[in-house]
């Protein structure tokens, strides 16, 4: 029994330490234990001895190897004092470094014609460029200036560009270009002209009451020109007309001439027009006048190869010697002799200006079939002769006029001058940075011009009855009474007024030309711009 007693005894502590056994497998190690785990696996992982020491021996030693051929030499011998053979470093992996360059966005321009890359075209080329215009393919609408030589508007559908988009010729300009339609002009300037053979009966009646005169018969399409008799016409070409011939030309050192004059038109409906004063086109005959003879023409008609004024004795030191231009040499050459040039300047400034009035309401007819009356300029050039009494007699105009120096050298200042102040008058060159001609920001918008700039008549704007109501016409002008159309039509007026450069409004008229023009005969619109300018005037004399 005691026996028993003992042996159930031990059984019972050998289960309770093999329970403690247990549970001190299931407890979690001490602090202790962890760390002298971690000290065992530090150490074995730079033991050579085992696979991790080994692998990591090899890496630190490929990368030693590796940082000791890049480093630069003399970083080597600064560190280990030592001097390495000079070799570069060959990674197998190269780096392409690709070099981004960025364009800001400018506007575009292209051109229109028969050759468009002619070299007629090249001087202005040269200033769209400089004025930081892109020229650009024909293939796209995103296009800000269209530079068109030949009459783009039977060809290209214009009629719905976007507001911003110029082009630089009006529809309709052959009205004034075409030379038939511009010598029978009905104008005190023009020389009596006569169609055929519509006009056949007219033309005998003049002749006959002038049996003096002499006459030309003219082809619309070229130069072919010559005085004949009036039993040599031919008065059955349909392609022809007839026109007096001025036979007593001003002549310089015996030379006749004829001077041409770029003339802007910016606006139809309000007209404003603009001449280049920078200088004036003078080229002269290269046979000397007299003694005349009808068949040789290079007496009488101008030609490309003509004489320019650096070869005319008299002429050539004003422009050689002292710097001059061409229609400052010729004014010196006119005073010299004891005569005013200043006539001559007051007649072609106020024929160019009654032709234009004369053909605007059929610009504005045509104008009406395009969504922007506003997307055209016109830069033509005039041709006038001068009589011996200094009479001038308008001749022709020239839709697309030569700016190729390429027989001439000493005329390209002259062509890029001409170009250049026509681009800063019409808004193509600018001082602002910009990416298109589209408007600009409301406030760089506001900067460039603000209702201010465009306000007159403040003494009448302010008092009855203009306080109360814009229907009195001495009102209209007043800022409270101008509508958006008016304001973006003086806006436009008052920006080529800043940027006119060497450009002269001769529309609507200088007040020293009031006279020449009758204010009751002309449209509203014309009317209402005349008033502004003459209001500006009365506080800055610039506008005068």
């Amino acid at each position: 029994m005691t026996d028993k007693r003992k042996e159930g005894t031990k059984k019972t502590d050998d289960r309770s330490k093999a329970e403690d056994g247990a549970n001190t497998l299931n407890a979690k190690p001490s602090s202790s234990v962890i760390h002298r785990r971690l000290q065992e696996d530090r150490a074995s992982l730079f033991d050579l001895r085992t696979t991790s020491g080994q692998i990591l021996f090899i890496v630190v030693t490929v990368a030693a190897v590796v940082l000791v051929q890049c480093l630069p030499n003399d970083s080597l011998k600064s560190l280990l004092n030592l001097q390495l053979p000079r070799q570069h470093c060959k990674p197998e992996v190269q780096f392409v470094e690709k070099k981004v360059v960025s364009r800001e966005s400018r506007p575009k321009y292209w051109v229109f014609g028969r050759n468009p890359t002619g070299g007629h075209l090249l001087h202005v080329h040269n200033v769209l460029q400089r004025l930081g215009i892109d020229q650009t393919s024909n293939d796209t609408t995103d296009w800000d200036l269209l530079w068109a030589h030949d009459y783009p508007f039977r060809k290209l559908n214009l009629q719905r560009m976007q507001r911003h988009q110029l082009v630089n010729h009006f529809p309709g300009s052959g009205y004034i270009t075409n030379k038939v339609d511009l010598s029978t002009t009905k104008l005190q300037y023009i020389p009596a002209a006569f169609k055929l053979p519509a006009e056949l009966t007219q033309f005998r009646e003049y002749a006959k009451t002038n049996p003096n005169k002499q006459f030309v018969q003219k082809h619309n399409q070229h130069r072919h020109i010559q005085i004949k008799r009036t039993d040599e016409i031919d008065f059955s070409n349909n392609d022809t007309f007839i026109q007096e011939f001025i036979d007593d030309p001003l002549l310089v050192d015996g030379y006749k001439f004829d001077i041409g004059v770029y003339t802007v038109i910016t606006s139809i409906d309000p007209l404003r027009v603009y001449i280049y004063k920078g200088d004036i086109l003078f080229r002269y005959c290269p046979v000397p006048y007299h003694p005349f003879n009808a068949s040789d023409v290079d007496k009488y008609i101008v030609g490309d190869d003509y004489l320019p004024t650096w070869e005319v004795p008299s002429l050539k030191p004003y422009y050689t010697k002292y710097g001059f231009g061409m229609k400052d040499s010729f004014d010196a050459y006119v005073r010299s002799t004891g005569r005013d040039p200043t006539t001559i300047w007051e007649q072609v400034e106020d024929a160019i200006r009654l032709l234009i009035l004369k053909k605007e309401p059929l610009f504005t007819g045509l104008l009406s079939r395009y969504a922007y009356k506003r997307n055209f300029f016109e830069m033509m050039r005039f041709d006038l002769v001068v009589d011996n009494k200094l009479k001038v007699h308008l001749m022709e105009a020239n839709m697309s006029p030569n700016l190729s120096s390429a027989h001439f050298k000493p005329n390209r200042l002259l062509y890029e001058q001409v170009i250049y102040n026509l681009f800063q008058l019409v808004g193509v060159g600018a001082s602002i940075q910009r990416d298109s001609f589209r408007k600009q920001p409301l406030d760089t918008e506001a900067m460039l011009t603000s209702l201010k700039n465009l306000a007159t008549a403040a003494n009448l704007c302010s008092e009855l009855p203009c306080t109360e109501s814009c229907a009195p016409v001495v009102c209209q002008l007043c800022s409270t009474c101008l509508e958006e159309q008016d304001i973006d039509d003086l806006q436009r007026a008052y920006r080529e007024h800043m940027n006119r450069g060497d450009m002269k409004r001769i529309f609507p008229v200088p007040k020293s030309d009031q006279h020449r023009v009758d204010y009751e005969l002309l449209s509203a619109k014309n009317q209402f711009m005349s008033k502004w300018f003459e209001e500006k005037c009365k506080v800055d004399q610039s506008y005068c």
